[in-house]
């Protein structure tokens, strides 16, 4: 086996791009980007599910008719941007790291270096060769060009490939986990959306929520939220790889998806091609374009928020009124039995629409701006930029 060269190009062109920090930068930007954005969507969508008798034409009537229509749409856009700002930061740190860690356990149970084109984490190239497992500083946009994978720029996606079942998972705890720390500004979020309460600041709604509710009120809702995002976030990845898997087919190039699609039986012999081999096929195939490449993961994006949002739009609507009215609606199971009683079933699908077609639009801007960075990071390591 001959040991692939370093391009001394490569070595010149920059410092090094981490790729925790593209995720937390990206994270960030997108999720105040999304939040501003679409604001009046989610304070619609809050009203519709506070009372089952409220329609949206009637929301939309009584917003129009109050003063400053606008402003009052854009209400709750200070908690909502931090919520989904800083929670999307950490939310694709998390996801990162945990995808990291997975695609170098996949690595290590591989055996060998020449079996991960599917699996390759972003790793450096040297310490793959010499057996030793990386450490997290050094962690870098450089993807394992020498071994048999393609050209990154074939692809719309420059993530660690993983499994089906590690992308659920990995979305799930990741999501489950940021959605605890960023509890608080989510339930001031839901409280500044209604106009049930006449909060002026974000000090005045802490101030009130502890004086009725104490801490606890701050973390009303957890329950259902966890069990909403959770299987939202799963859902959602695994769906947006799969559809970034399929629509790279259909343009032509090879699968973008990040989940796994070689052979997991151990009888498959792993291998190493040397750099003196001739470059697989697929190296010739034509290179997606940027704007490609951006049209996949959006339209990716879209695909599977609403899926994975019609999916679990039932404990986003006993959420709404366990945050609301937490004297009335003590847990998820009372809020949902109740909820059918009184209202029937329909109750646990209020803002569906709406809620559809805001998680289409914000997921779609997130992933499409995270990926886009990502890439950019890894072009730049190859001079492809």
């Amino acid at each position: 086996m001959s040991t692939p060269e370093a391009d001394p190009s490569s070595q010149t062109s920059g410092p090094k791009i981490s790729l925790g920090a593209g995720s937390r930068t990206s994270g960030l930007s997108s999720g105040l980007l999304s939040a501003v954005l679409l604001q009046p969507a989610d304070l619609l969508k809050t009203r519709v599910q506070q009372h089952r008798s409220t329609s949206l034409a009637r929301v939309v009537r009584t917003i129009l008719g109050e003063p400053s229509p606008l402003r009052q749409l854009w209400r709750g856009t200070l908690p909502s941007a931090l919520r989904t700002g800083v929670g999307s930061a950490l939310y694709f740190t998390a996801l990162n790291n945990l995808r990291q860690r997975v695609a170098r356990r996949e690595m290590r149970e591989v055996g060998q270096v020449g079996d991960l084109p599917d699996a390759t984490p972003v790793v450096l190239v040297g310490q793959l060769l010499e057996g030793k497992p990386p450490n997290d500083s050094e962690l870098v946009l450089e993807p394992v060009k020498p071994l048999t994978s393609t050209s990154s720029s074939s692809s719309s996606s420059h993530l660690p490939r993983i499994s089906h079942a590690a992308n659920l998972l990995t979305g799930a705890v990741a999501r489950a986990s940021v959605g605890f720390v960023m509890m608080p500004v989510t339930v001031i979020k839901v409280r500044y959306e209604s106009n049930l309460y006449a909060y002026r600041s974000l000090w005045g709604a802490c101030t009130d929520i502890i004086r009725h509710d104490g801490l606890r009120g701050f973390f009303a809702g957890f329950g259902t939220t966890a069990v909403r995002d959770a299987p939202y976030a799963g859902l959602y990845v695994l769906f947006y790889e799969g559809s970034k898997k399929q629509l790279s087919r259909w343009a032509g190039a090879p699968p973008s998806s990040s989940s796994s699609s070689r052979d997991p039986s151990p009888s498959r012999e792993p291998s190493i091609t040397s750099s003196s081999s001739p470059p697989p096929s697929s190296t010739t195939s034509t290179s997606l374009r940027s704007s490609l490449s951006a049209s996949i993961n959006f339209t990716s994006g879209v695909v599977a928020a609403v899926l994975a949002t019609s999916l679990t739009n039932p404990f986003d609507a006993i959420k709404t009124r366990l945050q609301l009215f937490p004297a009335r609606y003590t847990n998820m199971l009372q809020a949902g039995r109740r909820m059918m009683r009184e209202e029937g079933v329909r109750a646990l699908f209020d803002g569906l629409v709406l809620r559809v077609a805001r998680k289409a639009l914000s997921s779609a801007i997130t992933w499409t701006i995270y990926e886009e960075i990502v890439r950019r990071g890894v072009l730049s390591r190859e001079g492809e930029l």
